[in-house]
């Protein structure tokens, strides 16, 4: 998806494309939310990783902790 804004016309084609067609009065709406969406995860594309393990490699209530608090 490019980084221009979508338009309600947009919208509407490919809500209809989708099979979910928008009546008249939702186009802009679904426009402004699917654009902010956009927005939210390409800030999220941005971010570095690094050598961030996956969530998968992470085992909750398996860390042995010190006893001698």
């Amino acid at each position: 998806m490019s980084s221009a804004e979508l338009t309600p016309t947009e919208v509407a084609r490919w809500a209809a494309r989708a099979g979910l067609p928008l009546t008249d009065d939702r186009h802009a709406a679904v426009a402004a939310t699917a654009d902010h969406i956009h927005s939210v995860v390409a800030v999220l594309r941005e971010l570095d990783f690094g050598d961030t393990p996956p969530a998968g490699a992470y085992r909750a209530g398996k860390e042995k902790h010190d006893a001698a608090v």
